[in-house]
């Protein structure tokens, strides 16, 4: 062996050395920190220290202290070292199928954060553990897990047999996404058109959430129009089964309107700028319409109630009854009018010589005393009974001789202040505490 040969050997086999020396006791030459976790979230050494989705280093060791702690040893190259203080370390996974293919993610301190020392310790307030796919279905109840279950069964049975589709699907995945972030472009290009959608948009909620009652009401309405439809289907079927006919003959109907549109095109134009203002004065009718639902609910209470004889629509349906009975006495009433209108005719001239006769026929069958006239006035009592029900009060008049059984069997004991209806203040009928000898129930009835 030349001396050559020998140099060439024994440098061959110094790097060798000094390349084992470098890995099993100077490693990477990076720094090393220990980090303390609730658990080792499945690392193994050589493991990824990563910042930022790039590796800076590797996990060296992992050991288990007195307190049950997993203190996993990494080292960090520069220019990612030395790290500072606020340092996060957290456990990641590469992905949900795998087992052994975690790596510990770092988020480096503040620039202007104190440096950490080498051989330095992040406590678990500064370390967070992974979460593994196992300890998300641990916290399922049995049902829910058993739901689960059936969900990725039905998709295994949906997906039976399917393989070629789905790969297929799975070909035309990377062009759907490409011509969908297109269209996110060419949506983001007009940025203020954007804006204007959406200002738009979320005004025509908020106008939408603020009539959420009517929104209600409509979709119960059109959920009680649905059900009477569904319950005619017999009627719908022939009203479908005729309609192909009605359309046929509608036809030239059609074509008609459209000459008709043309003609109303141009009115549409000349009412332009007289509907310019329409938007402020329905927005200034809006109070009045809400005000107004009162007096429209009377209304239609008025123009349909249940029971019978007791709304428009009944008195409606009684009117050509009342026409046949009311026109020959309107034809009579308009003859003896013609008729009657010669003699007041006649009459007229002498109306003062008639108010005259009756002023002095009053004065001659007057009474008189030393005074001159006087009154003579007679009470009536009981003339009528009063009977208050849902249809409004009614006056019934009682018979002369039954005016005053009361007065006769007893004595009727008023209080003062009964004579009218209840104040609302309840001041009458006055009682003075119950020391009055009277009545308080024998007041008039109405408010």
């Amino acid at each position: 062996m030349t001396v050559a040969r020998a140099a060439a050997a024994g440098a061959l086999a110094l790097a060798v050395a000094l390349a084992v020396w470098l890995l099993l006791f100077k490693g990477d030459g990076g720094t090393e920190y220990t980090l303390l976790f609730q658990n080792a979230g499945q690392l193994v050494k050589g493991d990824d220290v990563q910042v930022g989705g790039r590796p800076v280093g590797s996990v060296r060791d992992i050991e288990l202290t007195s307190d049950n702690r997993a203190a996993i040893k990494v080292t960090v190259r520069e220019p990612y070292a030395p790290l500072r203080e606020g340092t996060q370390a957290v456990i990641r996974l590469t992905s949900l199928s795998g087992i052994a293919n975690r790596y510990v993610a770092l988020t480096p301190g503040p620039g202007g954060a104190k440096e950490l020392p080498d051989g330095a310790t992040l406590r678990e307030d500064a370390t967070t553990d992974v979460v593994d796919l196992d300890q998300i279905f641990n916290t399922l109840d049995k049902k829910t897990s058993g739901d689960l279950a059936g969900v990725i069964k039905g998709f295994a049975r949906q997906y039976q047999g399917k393989g070629a589709k789905v790969g297929q699907s799975a070909k035309y995945f990377n062009p759907l996404l490409s011509t969908s972030r297109d269209l996110v472009n060419q949506v983001t290009e007009d940025e203020g058109a954007l804006t204007r959608f959406l200002v738009n948009s979320s005004r025509a909620v908020e106008t939408i959430a603020e009539r959420r009652d009517d929104l209600t009401n409509l979709v119960t309405n059109a959920n009680t129009t649905a059900a009477a439809i569904g319950s005619e289907n017999a009627a719908l079927a022939r009203a479908l089964g005729l309609l192909p006919t009605t359309l046929k003959r509608a036809n030239t109907t059609f074509m008609n309107l459209r000459a008709t549109l043309d003609d109303l095109d141009t009115l549409v134009d000349v009412s332009k700028p007289a509907t310019k203002d329409l938007a402020p004065f329905l927005r200034r009718l809006r109070p009045l319409i809400a005000a107004a639902r009162p007096t429209v609910r009377d209304l239609r209470r008025v123009v349909s109630l249940d029971g019978p004889n007791n709304d428009l629509v009944d008195a409606t349906r009684k009117m050509p009854g009342l026409e046949r009975v009311a026109k020959p006495a309107f034809a009579n009433g308009t003859k003896a009018l013609k008729k009657l209108y010669p003699v007041l005719q006649f009459v007229r001239p002498y109306t003062p010589d008639l108010v005259g006769w009756f002023r002095d026929f009053g004065e001659g069958a007057s009474n008189y005393d030393a005074n001159g006239h006087f009154a003579r006035i007679q009470p009536i009592f009981n003339a009528f009974s009063f009977t208050d029900n849902a249809a409004g009060g009614v006056l019934r008049p009682i018979v002369p001789s039954h005016r005053f059984d009361g007065y006769q069997t007893r004595v009727i004991r008023r209080c003062p202040g009964a004579a009218t209806q209840r104040p609302a203040d309840n001041s009458a009928p006055f009682t003075d505490g119950g020391t009055v000898d009277c009545d308080p129930s024998l007041a008039l009835p109405g408010p």
